[in-house]
């Protein structure tokens, strides 16, 4: 056996107590209690991120049905909660909990559905519910069965506490909004049963996410507005003929041309109430030339030359005009001969209260060629912005000065599209307020290893039982 000199024994003494805290610690870290509301979130985000939504092999009524037992379970009656749609598959769950009447109901909304995902680009199962070194993975725990659990956990509580608010809370959690399901669940409830989800104003869990910068939490986000998407065909034909006797009436090229002269185009600068307290708020958490810019750009969205300078920012360019962008482009029918057409696919993302007409013709005109014909690919929404109202604003920084004190509310403009937009063109204005703060550098919705934080999830849970307390009082 080899002989220990003091020195020796005292290393070895150290290393021991030093591996067993580290050991301790980590036990301790896995057998922390969790309150009774965060279990029973927990058990519910599990249960959603553990049934397959999405729209080629899963079955939002599948979700319906096993939040609909929790339900009941938790004193819901049965008239209160409603599993509809359609079709037998695919349906969207209303829940309602009576106030007093003293104000219009609020719809609480998330949706159930997600985006696929294949297990062989994953590093572990995306549709079992995994949860590792301190986040929760599964298709879904970002976008957005966080916020369906959040939701379902908070109404639950509030019917244990006996809570009577001071108007009526409606939780709508829906299908299709992920796109390629054959309807959109929140379109057609309006279309179709407008009295199960009709309210003064609507909290979107899809939108408005808390955001953390370098493991700092940054802001509080207010969605209150979102650009709507209008799809667009440019096409071009002629008779063409054989390869070996080119014209320079050439469908590609003539279409490339075309093409060539939208990408050095801008659509002319819109900032709304919006974007402009956006700009105004975030000058002062940045420096230099950026702060000044966006300062200059709120006060006065005029000013060219601060405009030019955000414009080479695609997002803050994004927040400030329409965009339209070639996604998708075909031409030719074989290698020897003339191309007969060619077209190309144009996504735009349009400003609120922008119209359609104005759209076409303004892309027409930058073409410039009677022989690109512009098509739409669908109809443009009606999509106004949702007013910062003062009253509305002050809970939420309550709320937040409350538990998360020093983070910035921020109102935001959503340059991509929630479900919010058919809520706001039917008049009801919609402001996405999620709990659940998203590391702006680690965004993984729709994408491998998706994930949350715990701890972030966890504070999301109490956040939005506190915003819905306040906000279902009548003032």
């Amino acid at each position: 056996m080899k002989k220990f000199n003091s020195y020796s024994l005292l290393k070895y003494c150290l290393a021991v107590l030093f591996i067993v805290a580290i050991f301790s610690q980590d036990i301790s870290a896995q057998t922390q209690k969790i309150t009774a509301e965060q279990e029973s979130a927990r058990s519910i985000f599990k249960e959603l991120i553990e049934i397959n939504t999405t729209h080629a092999a899963g079955n939002t009524t599948t979700s319906a049905k096993a939040i609909l037992k929790r339900l009941t379970d938790a004193g819901f009656a049965q008239k209160d909660i409603q599993i509809i749609g359609p079709q037998e598959k695919n349906q969207n769950i209303v829940v309602r909990i009576h106030g007093s009447g003293k104000a219009k109901p609020i719809l609480f909304l998330a949706h159930l559905d997600v985006v696929e995902a294949l297990r062989k680009d994953w590093s572990l199962d995306p549709f079992q519910f995994t949860e590792r070194d301190g986040f929760f993975y599964g298709r879904g725990t970002m976008d957005i069965k966080d916020g369906a659990a959040i939701l379902i956990a908070n109404f639950i509580r509030l019917k244990k506490e006996n809570f009577i608010p001071e108007r009526d809370l409606i939780l709508a959690l829906t299908a299709g909004e992920e796109g390629g399901a054959d309807y959109n669940g929140i379109e057609w409830l309006l279309k179709n049963h407008r009295d199960l989800i009709d309210a003064e104003f609507c909290i979107n869990m899809d939108a408005g996410d808390p955001q953390i910068k370098n493991g700092k939490r940054i802001n509080r986000t207010v969605q209150a507005s979102e650009k709507a998407v209008l799809n667009l065909s440019l096409e071009v034909k002629n008779a063409g003929g054989h390869s070996s006797l080119p014209s320079k009436d050439n469908a590609i090229n003539n279409l490339a041309e075309g093409l060539a002269k939208l990408k050095h185009y801008d659509f002319p600068v819109q900032i709304n109430e919006v974007t402009r307290t956006y700009f105004g708020k975030m000058a002062a958490l940045e420096s230099g030339q950026l702060s000044a810019d966006m300062k200059a750009v709120s006060e006065n969205p005029s000013d060219t030359a601060a405009i030019f300078r955000l414009s080479t920012s695609p997002y803050y360019n994004a927040l400030m005009r329409t965009t339209c962008i070639t996604t998708m482009i075909e031409g030719g029918h074989a290698i020897n001969a003339l191309p007969q057409s060619a077209k190309a696919t144009i996504n735009c993302r349009v400003m609120p209260g922008a119209k359609q007409v104005d759209i076409q013709n303004a892309l027409t005109q930058v073409l410039a060629d009677n022989q690109i014909v512009v098509t739409a690919l669908g109809n443009l929404l009606d999509n106004p912005d949702s007013p910062l109202k003062p009253e509305l604003m002050q809970k939420v920084e309550s709320v937040t000065k409350k538990l998360w004190p020093g983070v910035m509310v921020l109102p935001v403009m959503e340059v991509g599209a929630t479900d919010g937009i058919y809520l706001r063109g039917a008049g009801i204005p919609t402001y996405g307020i999620s709990g659940v703060f998203i590391d702006v550098d680690d965004n993984r919705a729709h994408g491998k290893d998706e994930r949350i934080g715990v701890k972030d999830f966890y504070d999301g849970l109490e956040y939005e039982y506190n915003l819905i307390k306040i906000f279902s009082a009548a003032k």
